[in-house]
C-alpha cells in the first residue's frame, strides 16, 4: 500500500482509486491480501456503494488541518490558494457538495483528470492549468506534511 507519510495526497488518490476498483470489479477482491483487506473495510464500513474508507477520510482531515495552519503561517500557500480558488469555487459549484473544503476539490479535481486520462479524452488547456496549480499545492502539503511527520 501506498505509504501516507511519503505522500498523503497520493496515499488519498490510492484509496479512491482502489475504492472504485473494488466497486466495478469485485471479483477481483481476493487477488491480493491488501485488496482482500481494503474490500472488507469496505463492508464494515457500509461504503460498498459508495463513499470512501474512514482511512482515506482520516488522511484528508489531516491533510485539511494542515491546510488551515498553512493559511495562516505562510504568505507563499496563502497566495498559491487565492489564485486556486476561483477555479475550486467553479469545480464545487458543479457538483452535490459546493461547500466541500479546497483540498478534497483539490483531489477531486485530480481524480476526475485521471479517470478522463484513462478514457483518453482531452484535457483543456484551461483545465491543465488548473491541475498544475492543484498539484502544487497538493506537492507542498504532502512535503509539508511528511516533514512534520519526520521531525515527530
Amino acid at each position: 500500500m501506498r505509504s501516507k507519510q511519503e505522500n498523503i495526497a497520493e496515499y488519498i488518490l490510492y484509496l479512491w482509486q482502489i475504492e472504485d476498483y473494488l466497486r466495478a470489479f469485485p471479483q477481483h477482491a481476493e487477488a491480493t491480501p491488501e485488496l482482500h483487506e481494503l474490500n472488507e473495510m469496505m463492508h464494515r464500513e457500509g461504503i460498498v456503494e459508495g463513499g470512501h474508507l474512514a482511512l482515506a477520510n482520516n488522511a484528508l482531515s489531516e491533510l485539511e488541518a494542515l491546510h488551515a495552519a498553512l493559511l495562516d503561517e505562510d504568505a507563499m500557500y496563502r497566495a498559491a490558494i487565492i489564485r486556486l480558488t476561483p477555479q475550486l469555487n467553479l469545480l464545487k459549484a458543479k457538483t452535490d457538495r459546493p461547500t466541500m473544503s479546497d483540498i478534497e476539490a483539490c483531489l477531486i479535481l485530480l481524480y476526475q483528470i485521471m479517470l478522463l486520462r484513462l478514457q483518453k479524452k482531452e484535457i483543456s488547456a484551461e483545465t491543465a492549468a488548473v491541475q498544475q496549480q492543484a498539484t502544487q499545492v497538493l506537492q507542498f502539503l504532502s512535503k509539508t506534511y511528511y516533514d512534520n511527520q519526520k521531525a515527530v
